[in-house]
């Protein structure tokens, strides 16, 4: 069986309209929201073999973050450009790309790319998964290759104003 976190960023700074999109750090809900997820997940045993981000500031910084709260090295943490606005295409071809020996695989995005590909994998029927949202998608299969449309079910859809964060 595989399981696989979808994780959207944090909330995200607008202070200083002269970054790029890329460069927009977090801000002061961002930095509280995603290590109190990550509590949340340890709580629930929920703690990934592999944690992929993208290269957005906002996305890698939220996986530090909840990493932290996992006792998982931020140093194992594998940047991919591929997860920055990433399409349904975009997130299969990086999990494609897994280690099959790995089960529990953990990707941080971004909107809409992030819902879109939760709802074509799985039975869910989510509208929008918010900042720091986190829904886990389990797979009756054992190669990450054979993941595709309508193949996974959704086990839990986790997002900080569910539990008042």
């Amino acid at each position: 069986m595989k399981s696989l976190y979808l994780v959207r960023h944090a909330k995200s700074s607008w202070d200083d309209p002269g970054l790029s999109d890329l460069e927009r750090p977090l801000n002061k809900r961002g930095k509280t929201d995603s290590p109190a997820m990550g509590k949340l997940l340890y709580k629930q045993n929920d703690i990934p073999e592999l944690m992929i981000s993208s290269n957005a500031k906002r996305a890698f910084s939220t996986a530090k973050r909840i990493a932290k709260e996992l006792d998982y090295p931020v140093k194992k943490i594998i940047v991919n450009d591929k997860l920055y606005m990433a399409d349904i295409d975009d997130f299969i071809n990086v999990i494609h790309s897994r280690n099959e020996e790995i089960d529990k695989l953990m990707l941080f995005g971004h909107n809409y790319g992030i819902t879109y590909f939760a709802n074509y994998i799985s039975d869910a029927d989510i509208d929008n998964i918010p900042t720091c949202g986190i829904v886990r998608i389990d797979f009756d299969f054992n190669s990450w290759k054979e993941i595709e449309n309508k193949k996974g079910k959704l086990i839990f859809f986790e997002y900080p104003k569910k539990h008042k964060i």
